[in-house]
C-alpha cells in the first residue's frame, strides 16, 4: 500500500517503471520477430534448393568466392596456429619428458577443434561479411524488390547458391588448414624444439584415427551452413541505407562467430 501511494505521489517513478516494461516488451517482440524471420527464410531456402531452375553458374561463382578467395587467409592462419600450438606443447611436454606427444596432440587438436572453428571464423570475417554487404546493398537499393517484380525468386537466386557453396567449400578449407597446421607443427616441433622426428610421426599415426579427421570435416560443413546463412539473413533483411548495411555486416560477423563457438561445444559432445 505504501509503495502504491509513493508511485502516485511520484509520477516520475511510475513513468520510469513503465519505460522499463515497454523497453523489455519491445526487445522481446523484436527478438521474436527476428527469430521468426530467420526460421522462415531458412525454410524458404530449403524449399528453393530443390525447385528448378537450378543456379549452377551462381553456385560455381560463390564457390570461387568462398573457396579460392579465402584460401590465403586459411593457409596463413593454419600455419601459425599449428606453429604456436607445437611450440607450446613441446615446451609443456618437455617439462616431464613427454615431447613425443607433441605431434599427436597438435594433430588431434587441429583436426577435432581448431581447424573447423578457426576456418569458420575466418570465413565469417571474409565471406559471410561479404554476403551481408552484397545482399544488404541490394535490399536498400530495391534491387531485391525488382527481382520479385521480374518473377525471379531472390531466395533461390541469391541465398541458395551462397549457402551451399559455403557448405561444399568449408570441409576443403578445413582439410587445407589441417595439412598446413600439421606441417607447421613439424617445422617448429622437430626443427626448433628438438622433438624426435620418428616419435613425432609415430605418435600421429598411433593416436590420430580417420574418424577424427572426418568428424572435423563434418563440423566444418555445418559451420559453413550456419556462417553463410547468417550472413545472407542479415543482408536480406537490412534496412536504413548505408548505415543499415554496415550494421548488418557487423552483426553477421559477430553472430556467426559466436554461434560457431557455441555450436562447437554441442557438436563435440555429439560426435565424440
Amino acid at each position: 500500500m505504501t509503495e502504491l501511494v509513493s508511485l502516485q505521489e511520484n509520477p516520475q517513478n511510475k513513468s520510469g517503471i513503465v519505460q522499463i516494461v515497454e523497453h523489455l516488451g519491445e526487445t522481446f517482440v523484436r527478438f521474436t520477430e527476428s527469430f521468426g524471420n530467420f526460421i522462415l527464410l531458412f525454410y524458404q531456402m530449403i524449399l528453393a534448393t530443390f525447385r528448378p531452375p537450378y543456379r549452377f553458374r551462381q553456385l560455381l561463382i560463390s564457390m570461387e568466392f568462398v573457396g579460392w578467395g579465402s584460401l590465403f587467409i586459411i593457409i596463413l592462419t593454419g600455419f601459425f596456429a599449428g606453429a604456436i600450438l607445437a611450440y607450446q606443447c613441446a615446451y609443456a611436454f618437455g617439462m616431464f619428458g613427454a615431447q613425443a606427444l607433441t605431434g599427436s596432440t597438435v594433430a588431434l587438436a587441429l583436426c577435432r577443434e581448431m581447424s573447423p572453428v578457426l576456418a569458420a571464423i575466418m570465413v565469417a570475417g571474409r565471406a559471410s561479411s561479404g554476403m551481408a554487404t552484397v545482399l544488404g546493398t541490394m535490399r536498400v537499393t530495391e534491387q531485391i524488390d525488382a527481382m520479385k517484380t521480374m518473377a525471379v525468386d531472390p531466395v533461390q537466386y541469391l541465398i541458395v547458391p551462397r549457402v551451399w557453396a559455403t557448405v561444399i567449400m568449408m570441409p576443403i578449407l578445413c582439410a587445407v588448414f589441417d595439412f598446413v597446421g600439421i606441417v607447421a607443427s613439424y617445422v617448429v616441433g622437430v626443427g626448433f624444439s628438438g622433438v624426435d622426428f620418428g616419435s613425432f610421426d609415430a605418435m600421429i599415426d598411433t593416436m590420430l584415427i580417420p574418424f577424427d579427421i572426418f568428424g572435423g570435416l563434418i563440423k566444418a560443413a555445418i559451420f559453413g551452413l550456419i556462417v553463410s546463412f547468417i550472413g545472407c539473413y542479415k543482408g536480406f533483411y537490412a534496412s536504413g541505407g548505408a548505415k543499415g548495411v554496415g550494421e548488418a555486416t557487423t552483426d553477421a560477423v559477430v553472430y556467426a562467430s559466436v554461434t560457431v563457438l557455441i555450436l562447437d561445444y554441442f557438436l563435440t559432445m555429439i560426435i565424440w
